[in-house]
């Protein structure tokens, strides 16, 4: 009997698992394809790689500006997607080490009950069953998957040879990450967006930046435009990547009685499901498909399982977001307009990497940083940033909007010149 089986084995699953170690408890974790789940076998980590070969060709491509004369430079696609093979599988098996005292089964489950998973052939006895089965591509009625001329992103990744052109349907962060990679590749890339402006959710003014410079790079974007009305034939491929739906199918949820909303495994703000002893955690739950969150996501449910009498709420609401295009971008917390609806009197303070002289170093000047505080408290509320090393600098302000950090106390520390980080000093003194 175990006192904790995990279906899933990505990053809220994996989490969930160490974290139920660490306690005590006896894991079984279940995972009927690869270890690491989507982030690293589809998302993340492969989507990343190839995205710093891109950054890497395009550096060697302008390396004369740096005072370098070199050979006009060639991507070697075949080598840069073994880079990307040989990285997920050595964190792969970095995350089978990590697996000590815990049972992994690479089997397909099936929940009998509340206290029984049939996984391969096995029966697992179990006293607590966590749900962290990921998610998947959405794929649309019109724009069928068949991965030869209409992919998805799990597709794409495999690709043998760069395309002469690509659509992308959907403008989201899939869609500009792979707009941005392939762009640099070399590829004629349009990318079309239903809504009107690329990256929904996101600060309009980052959108439109981002849709600025998409332009300058030769990508053509149309937003609020239906891909219904465009000639597939016109393109070598079509990529369709318009969100991700939980993956619940063939679980026996149904028969259980574990509640869906739309597709959704319904939890409480424990993590709980409508079973008592059933949790699930990640993307699944469809709050937010990011691995981070997942990770969180799973290490709460993890911990509520293990100490019953001390439940905690999965209530964080401050995730940051971050996009691989080129230039990165990155937000945390409540952008203008969300802050705005609020009827929060703000204040908006901003500051162009232009500005910067680590940015000139690098010639990485495109794009600004943007910091929404309370006008009367100067709590700071969101950010939002546009520019090299986004991703990286979104971290500290996660930090700052999580602990609820002043505009002033920001003021009043000492940021290391000359580094992108003092960008964040410059928009606030």
């Amino acid at each position: 009997m175990y006192d904790l089986s995990i279906i899933g084995a990505g990053w809220a699953g994996f989490n969930a698992a160490l974290t139920a170690r660490e306690s005590g408890l006896k894991v079984c974790l279940i995972e009927k394809a690869q270890i690491g789940g989507t982030c690293l076998n589809l998302g993340c980590i492969p989507t990343k790689t190839l995205i710093q070969s891109a950054k890497v060709y395009a550096l060697a491509k302008k390396s004369q500006k740096f005072g370098l004369e070199t050979l006009e430079p060639k991507l070697n696609f075949t080598k840069a997607q073994e880079r990307k093979e040989n990285i997920v599988r050595q964190l792969g098996e970095g995350m089978q080490l990590m697996l000590k005292g815990i049972d992994f089964l690479n089997l397909e489950a099936q929940i009998l009950s509340d206290k029984e998973i049939k996984a391969g052939n096995q029966i697992i006895k179990t006293k607590f069953i966590l749900i962290a089965t990921g998610s998947k591509p959405v794929e649309l009625t019109a724009f069928k998957f068949d991965s030869k001329r209409v992919i998805s992103s799990d597709d794409i990744l495999n690709l043998k040879e760069i395309p002469d052109s690509l659509l992308i349907i959907g403008g989201g962060v899939i869609g500009c990450e792979f707009a941005s990679l392939f762009s640099t590749l070399g590829t004629r890339v349009t990318i079309v967006e239903k809504m009107p402006q690329l990256l929904p959710g996101e600060d309009k003014e980052v959108a439109k930046k981002i849709e600025t410079i998409f332009k300058k790079k030769g990508i053509k974007v149309n937003a609020d435009t239906d891909a219904a009305a465009l000639n597939l034939k016109d393109y070598s491929l079509t990529l369709v990547c318009v969100g991700r739906a939980p993956e619940t199918k063939g679980l026996g949820l149904d028969r259980l009685g574990v509640e869906l909303d739309k597709g959704k495994v319904a939890v409480n703000e424990y993590l709980q499901t409508s079973v008592a002893n059933i949790y699930a955690a990640g993307d699944c739950t469809g709050k937010f498909c990011l691995a981070h969150f997942a990770a969180y996501q799973g290490r709460i449910a993890a911990e509520n399982i293990a100490h019953p009498d001390n439940l905690k709420k999965a209530d964080n609401p401050n995730v940051p977001n971050c996009i691989f295009s080129d230039p990165e971008i990155a937000s945390v917390g409540l952008n203008e307009k969300e802050a705005r609806h609020k009827n929060i009197d703000v204040d908006v303070n901003k500051f162009d990497f232009l500005g910067s002289g680590m940015a000139r170093i690098l010639d990485e000047t495109e794009g600004f940083l943007k910091i929404v505080s309370h006008r009367k408290t100067e709590e700071i509320l969101g950010v939002s940033i546009i520019g090299p090393r986004a991703t990286e600098l979104i971290a500290i302000l996660t930090l700052a909007v999580s602990s609820h950090l002043k505009i002033s106390q920001i003021r009043n520390t000492i940021f290391a010149h000359p580094t992108l980080s003092e960008s964040i000093y410059e928009a606030l003194k």
